[in-house]
């Protein structure tokens, strides 16, 4: 349950800051880029030893397919990430609507768009290059996000790496479809904002989970060498032992063969000699007892 809070937690505070400065300065490049990538540092160097500091459903969906965490992890975390989006995305509402810059579904909550559609976007950019350039963006930071967390050495870097490869992305999308890259981001402003933006959504949440894929995918392949280099010492680790170990085996076998056989041939020897005495001595007593008394009598008779 922890796990969960963390991922809400922070999912609230990357929607509330990076959305936030982007409605603020109106989608500045640098400033927007930089409030999303430092949000992501500050949150992870909080909660990453706790929950992977994911905060987002398309980073919990590549670590799902690698199966660095379980079914009910991916679930939790999803239901949690877009619990803590629309909370940001609420409390951004209510910040707007408590100044004179007007209605937050006037002024914006830094929607993702694409086509004519006004807004931090408005680039005119099509559905199908929407499309591809979010696929694109969550390809490059996902597999960032993947690829320095899997070496435990680099746990205190990890943070900074990621909120820079987030502020990489930003700088390149943020002008073409406002970049999400994290469908909770994408999902909660446009439910909130209602309308077109909402008939859009689709785009920013099936963009970032093919990216997503991919990423997973691509980290498979280049960890494919080292996954075959392991197998192959592990077996040649696993064959020394056995060749040390097996002559202690075949020699404890052997006395004890030796020792059994002995004990057979000692038993067996006496045996044959017993019987054979018996056999010759028990019929030659009956014969010499049966001879004397007949000569005896006939020796009577005739004196």
């Amino acid at each position: 349950m922890r796990k969960y809070l963390c991922e809400f937690l922070g999912t609230c505070v990357l929607v509330l800051f990076g959305c936030g400065v982007a409605v603020m300065t109106d989608a500045d490049v640098i400033a927007t880029s930089l409030a999303f990538g430092l949000s992501i540092v500050a949150v992870a160097y909080t909660i990453g030893k706790i929950s992977g500091c994911h905060v987002n459903p398309a980073v919990s969906f590549a670590m799902w397919i690698d199966k660095r965490i379980s079914t009910k992890d991916f679930i939790g975390y999803v239901i949690a990430q877009v619990l803590g989006a629309f909370a940001g995305s609420g409390l951004l509402a209510l910040i707007i609507n408590s100044t004179s810059m007007g209605d937050f579904k006037t002024v914006g909550l830094g929607a993702n768009a694409f086509g004519d559609l006004t807004g931090i976007a408005g680039s005119n950019i099509t559905m199908l290059g929407a499309l591809v350039v979010e696929i694109i963006l969550t390809f490059v930071f996902v597999l960032a996000v993947m690829g320095v967390t899997r070496d435990k050495k680099k746990e205190n870097v990890a943070p900074i790496v990621i909120g820079l490869a987030l502020v990489l992305v930003h700088l390149l999308g943020i002008k073409l479809t406002g970049t999400s890259v994290n469908p909770a981001r994408s999902l909660a402003p446009a439910v909130l904002l209602g309308g077109e933006y909402l008939s859009q959504a689709w785009v920013f949440i099936v963009g970032p989970l093919v990216g997503a894929a991919f990423a997973s995918l691509a980290i498979f392949f280049i960890d494919l060498e080292d996954l075959v280099t392991d197998k192959i010492v592990e077996k040649e680790e696993l064959e020394a032992v056995k060749e040390i170990r097996q002559p202690e085996k075949k020699e404890t076998p052997v006395v004890v063969e030796t020792k059994k056989e002995t004990k057979v041939e000692t038993k067996k020897e006496p045996k044959k000699g017993t019987e054979k005495k018996v056999s010759k001595e028990t019929p030659k007593e009956p014969k010499k007892a049966g001879r004397k008394p007949k000569n005896t009598t006939n020796e009577k008779r005739t004196k």
